[in-house]
């Protein structure tokens, strides 16, 4: 018996012995700060979950990285560490290559395109869970993906040397083709990374910027829009299959609600993000024709590289979305 069929196991055992349905308590470990849109959704999920359940089953969030740091999550919830988790499902790419579709450059650059490719991909990726004794249960997209430098970039020349920090395969692709070093660094150490000088330059979000102080160490944010990469909060099979039917009902009526939710706190932090990377000195602008033209063509080589890997469900999701 492998050892995520023990954990599950010992997961819905643990459920069971303390009579039909005992209260359970539940760990959340999320990788982002408090005061970050992607925890206030999911501690507002929790508290739908309690109130839903009428206290069958109370989640606490962990945030920040303080139970399992972002890139330990879902085995965590995999081999049963954690009961639930909120985690970037594209880190997990070299697992399988669906898992990194919300982060193939120029695929989709906008949320109302990142809701249409998440429709197409949720049955291929709702398959893939399974596989591993997981069950999605929503996802919430990041604003639109850009890049910070320190200094004005205004083609890819410019960015050769520079070392970024990345996040998963496609960030570490980018930065590969444009001369770049990339750097594996977890949201909750970018402030340090930063000013230790190990990273100069950041492939993220404004809400991420505006989360780690960039303006602290970088001062300018040019507006690609490569991905709107997703956060998915994840649960164990089998704990989920613990609950009561009626639980299991609420759960998942409280996680259409942050899913729709989420997406509206998205669009809100971006625009918050925005104005207070501004305030705080950062030139915010899109790139010049030359860098938007060179990293387009980038983007459709890692593009054909994704499809390529991902093989048939690749194809799938890409006939689907583009219907």
């Amino acid at each position: 018996m492998n050892k995520t069929l023990i954990a599950s196991t010992a997961i819905l055992l643990s459920t069971l012995s303390g009579g039909a349905y005992a209260a359970q308590n539940w760990d959340m470990p999320t990788a982002y700060p408090a005061s970050n849109f992607q925890t206030i959704n999911s501690g507002e999920f929790a508290k739908c979950v309690s109130d839903g359940t009428k206290g069958e089953l109370t989640i606490v969030l962990h945030p920040n990285g303080s139970l399992f740091k972002g890139n330990d999550i879902k085995r965590a919830v995999q081999t049963g560490q954690a009961q639930i988790g909120e985690s970037l499902t594209s880190a997990h790419e070299n697992e399988n290559a669906v898992y990194g579709v919300d982060s193939v450059p120029f695929l989709a650059t906008t949320y109302e395109d990142s809701v249409k490719l998440n429709a197409a991909a949720k049955p291929i990726l709702d398959k893939a869970f399974e596989g591993q004794g997981l069950k999605q249960l929503y996802s919430v997209p990041w604003p639109p993906n850009g890049l910070y430098f320190k200094k004005d970039v205004n083609s890819v020349a410019d960015m050769s040397g520079v070392k970024v920090r990345s996040y998963n395969k496609n960030t570490a692709k980018l930065a590969q083709y444009t001369g770049m070093t990339p750097v594996s660094i977890e949201a909750a150490e970018i402030s340090q990374a930063m000013a230790a000088g190990v990273i100069s330059s950041l492939i993220t979000s404004s809400v991420t910027g505006k989360d780690s102080k960039v303006w602290e160490q970088l001062d300018h944010y040019y507006q690609a829009n490569a991905w709107l990469p997703r956060n998915r909060v994840i649960v164990n099979k089998a704990a989920f299959e613990g609950l009561s039917k009626e639980a299991q009902t609420a759960v998942l009526d409280c996680a259409g609600k942050a899913e729709a939710a989420g997406l509206e706190k998205s669009k809100a932090a971006e625009n918050d993000a925005l104005k207070m990377l501004t305030a705080n000195g950062v030139k915010v602008a899109p790139p010049s024709d030359k860098l938007k033209g060179e990293l387009a063509g980038i983007g459709d080589k890692i593009a054909q590289e994704w499809a390529a890997k991902g093989g048939q469900s690749a194809t799938d999701i890409l006939a689907a979305y583009k219907k």
